[in-house]
């Protein structure tokens, strides 16, 4: 009896009773935000077929996530400022809206304007939905639902695909964002009953460093800008224009002191933690080829919507399965997993570029085979070192810096996103998409995507193999 009362809290302590129904409203949010990113990524070739805007394709990605980096800092304020349930109750009006302009979207601009909001109201979910969890649990349940609300991102790849491809299917891509709507009613009601508005007594009223923040965006604003032209000394001055917006926020960061975006050293690839954030980086760019892969799907190979939704969640799969994988490992078989990883997603995406363009693919089964085995080892690949690059980002920061280091993930992700979104759309635009017919367009734009993008991963195998200084450098 004595062990069985020391035994730590198992599932059924967080979702029973009032436990089960804040489980809910938290996972909800970070669900809802997930399974909107899948449904887009699905959904989005039926749209341009309707609306049309394929030059505007990648600014989907670009915007929604650029917005939500956006919303990820400003939860902060907001939850100091208006307390959890009232904060909560405005990431979901700011999403809720989102959702009718682009459910009612009569052309592409429209559709973004729509997907920005989305992107704000979603980053604020995203980021009240791990805050709030040491606001409304008992610490004995903390880890149970975090990785309850981590969990949420496996759900939505599920989901997500399959809720754009049926409404796809029908010929009606806009009931895919009105089915979201009771989704956001039931979390209200969750939320407006079992969160309280009590504000937290802790450090949360930390300035948030706005300016570094709409430096780091309009960053990825200005590169994505180059995918409007296809005049190529354009294209260079927008990438060195975003670049140099870049070094501008370095300097920021290391002239200044609070408040910081990122740990002391983030900006020199010589520190360990500037290490890992570049190979972050890399590898998170590699990933976003998926934003194409539903169109291309469709367009070469005659996929319909569902199939091609499921086929690209692959991606999304196989980066599950290697985090499970991997999670646990000794620290030597982690060395290796990091280093192996990005070579196995570089290869996968070198792949891709030779597959994805043939068509007739789906023709053999082998051939179809072929091409859901290297979709997934993409994401495999990234999936297996991915844990151990977390980790180790929370052992690099210099001593009073780690709950920057840990808050910091989440926009190195979104950052990562949406600046591999912005350069798709480049590489997509200069390779022919909007200029040639569809089926040649498809095909020489998978070609030069994945092939140019397989060169980030590639890098990060690269710098995996070096070893930097143990610690950050002071900035």
């Amino acid at each position: 009896m004595k062990n069985l009362q020391s035994a730590g809290p198992s599932w059924g302590d967080l979702l029973s009773g009032r436990n089960g129904w804040r489980a809910l409203g938290l996972a909800g949010g970070v669900a809802l935000h997930a399974t909107d990113v899948y449904i887009a990524t699905t959904i989005l070739p039926s749209v341009v077929q309707d609306i049309g805007g394929l030059e505007l394709y990648a600014w989907n990605t670009t915007l929604f996530v650029v917005a939500s980096i956006l919303g990820s800092v400003l939860s902060v304020r907001l939850l100091t400022v208006l307390g959890p349930r009232s904060a909560y109750f405005c990431a979901l009006a700011v999403f809720a809206l989102g959702t009718v302009v682009s459910a009612s979207a009569p052309s592409m601009p429209w559709m973004l304007g729509g997907r920005t909001l989305q992107g704000l109201g979603g980053g604020v979910l995203l980021a009240l939905s791990y805050a709030l969890i040491r606001v409304v649990f008992e610490e004995r349940l903390w880890s149970r639902a975090m990785g309850l609300v981590s969990g949420m991102w496996g759900v939505a790849t599920l989901c997500g695909p399959a809720v754009g491809g049926i409404f796809a299917q029908l010929g009606d891509w806009r009931l895919a964002f009105w089915a979201l709507l009771p989704v956001v009613l039931l979390l209200a009601v969750i939320v407006n009953r079992e969160v309280d508005n009590q504000r937290p007594a802790d450090d949360a009223a930390q300035p948030i460093p706005l300016l570094k923040v709409m430096l780091l965006s309009a960053t990825v604003l200005v590169i994505s800008l180059t995918a409007l032209t296809d005049d190529l000394r354009w294209s260079a001055a927008g990438v060195i224009a975003g670049l140099a917006l870049m070094v501008i926020l370095a300097r920021l960061e290391r002239n200044t002191t609070k408040p910081r975006l990122f740990p002391s050293g983030s900006y020199s690839i010589r520190t360990r933690i500037g290490h890992l954030y570049v190979c972050m980086n890399l590898l998170g760019i590699g990933m976003t080829t998926e934003i194409f892969v539903p169109y291309l799907l469709q367009t070469i190979h005659g996929r319909s919507p569902l199939t091609a939704g499921y086929l690209t969640a692959l991606m999304a799969a196989g980066w599950s399965v290697g985090s499970m994988f991997s999670a646990g490992r000794s620290a030597l078989a982690a060395q290796r997993l990091t280093r192996v990883g990005p070579l196995i997603t570089a290869l996968g995406l070198g792949a891709l570029a030779w597959l994805m363009p043939i068509a007739g693919l789906f023709d053999h089964p082998a051939g179809a085979l072929a091409l859901c085995a290297v979709l997934t080892s993409v994401g495999l690949g990234v999936g297996i070192g991915w844990p151990h690059l977390l980790t180790s980002v929370f052992t690099a920061a210099q001593p009073g810096e780690e709950n920057l280091a840990s808050l910091s993930i989440t926009t190195i992700q979104l950052f990562a996103m949406a600046l591999g979104s912005a350069l798709a759309g480049l590489i997509a635009n200069g390779a022919g998409l909007t200029t040639l017919a569809a089926l040649p367009g498809a095909q020489r734009t998978a070609s030069w995507l994945f092939a140019t993008f397989a060169v980030a991963p590639f890098l990060a195998f690269v710098l995996a193999s070096r070893k930097p200084r143990a610690t950050g450098e002071a900035s």
